[in-house]
C-alpha cells in the first residue's frame, strides 16, 4: 500500500517545482540563509500541492487511463488504491501544502491557492478547451515561480515570468504532439482534447513558442534593468545553452518521437541533462562568483 501511495504522489515530477527557486537564484539572494529556507519551504509546499493535483487528476481520468498503454498501471486506474482513499490523501496533502505557505505569508498562500484552484479547474473543465488547456499548464509554472518570489519578497522580472510561461507552453505543446503520434487511433479515447489538435497544427504552434522562448530569454539577459539589478552584463553567455536545449528537445520530439514526459527526458537524455547542468552552472558562476 505504501508503495502505491508513493507512486500516486509522482515524486519524479517534483523536479518541476524547482521553478519555485527561480526568484531566489535570479535575484542574487541565494546566499541569504533565511530567504533560502523560505524558498525551499515553498518548494516543498508545491511538491505537496502538485501531488494533490496529480491525485485529483488521476481520479477524474481513471477510466481513460485504464486504456492507456502506460498509465493503466497507475494506482487508481489499476484499482490498487480506492477512490475514497485517494480523495482523503488529496485533501490531507493539499491542506499540508497550503499550511506551509500560510506560515510564510498570506501573499504566498494566495498564490498557492490560485495554483490549486487553477489546476482543479483544469482537471474539471479547462483540459477540454483547445489551446486553453496547454496555456493553463503553462500558467501553473508561472504561479510556481511567482510564489517563490512573493515568499522572499523580491521583484520578479517580467521577462523572466514571460520566459517561464512560453517555455512551459513549448513543453506542453511538445507533449501533446507526442501523445497524438504515440497513441494514434487511441489518442482521442485517452484524452478528448486531442481530437482538436493535429501534428501539423502543433508543429505550427511549437514554431511560434520556440521563437518566443528564445526572444524573451534574450531580452531578459540583455535588459538594462536586469543588468543593473544583478550587477552583471554577462547573462547573455547563457543564451547558447537555452538555444541548444530547445533544439535538442525538438530533435527528441520530431526524430526520436519522445516528449511524453519532459521531466523523464531531462533525467534520461544525457545531452539535454548536461546542457541544463552547464546552463545552471553558468548562472551560478555569473551571479555568485564573478
Amino acid at each position: 500500500m505504501i508503495k502505491n501511495i508513493f507512486k500516486l504522489l509522482r515524486p519524479s515530477q517534483w523536479i518541476k517545482n524547482g521553478v519555485v527557486l527561480a526568484g531566489l537564484i535570479f535575484a542574487g539572494k541565494a546566499r541569504d540563509i533565511s530567504l533560502a529556507e523560505k524558498a525551499i519551504l515553498v518548494m516543498l509546499a508545491f511538491c505537496l500541492l502538485s501531488s494533490a493535483v496529480y491525485i485529483i487528476n488521476d481520479i477524474f481520468d481513471r477510466r481513460r487511463d485504464k486504456i492507456h498503454p502506460l498509465k493503466k498501471d497507475r494506482p487508481i486506474a489499476s484499482g490498487k488504491i480506492s477512490i475514497k482513499l485517494a480523495w482523503v490523501l488529496a485533501f490531507i496533502i493539499a491542506f499540508g501544502g497550503l499550511l506551509l505557505t500560510f506560515k510564510i505569508s498570506t501573499a504566498t498562500l494566495y498564490v498557492s491557492l490560485s495554483y490549486l484552484a487553477l489546476n482543479i479547474l483544469y482537471t474539471i473543465l479547462l483540459k477540454n478547451v483547445v489551446i486553453i488547456d496547454v496555456m493553463t499548464i503553462a500558467a501553473g509554472f508561472v504561479l510556481r515561480a511567482l510564489a517563490g518570489a512573493v515568499a522572499i519578497n523580491v521583484e520578479f522580472s517580467g521577462w523572466l515570468l514571460n520566459t517561464t510561461f512560453v517555455l512551459a507552453l513549448f513543453l506542453g505543446l511538445g507533449k501533446r504532439r507526442h501523445e497524438i503520434i504515440f497513441l494514434q487511433k487511441e489518442a482521442i479515447s485517452h484524452r478528448k482534447i486531442l481530437e482538436k489538435y493535429s501534428p501539423y497544427l502543433l508543429d505550427q504552434l511549437i514554431g511560434v513558442v520556440t521563437a518566443s522562448t528564445v526572444i524573451t530569454y534574450l531580452f531578459y539577459t540583455l535588459s538594462s534593468e536586469v543588468q543593473a539589478k544583478l550587477h552583471t552584463n554577462f547573462l547573455f553567455v547563457t543564451i547558447p545553452f537555452v538555444i541548444y536545449g530547445i533544439f535538442r528537445y525538438l530533435y527528441l520530439v520530431h526524430k526520436e518521437e519522445q516528449g511524453g514526459s519532459p521531466t523523464t527526458l531531462l533525467l534520461t537524455d544525457r545531452p539535454l541533462l548536461l546542457d541544463v547542468v552547464l546552463w545552471f552552472a553558468s548562472i551560478i558562476t555569473i551571479l555568485y562568483i564573478l
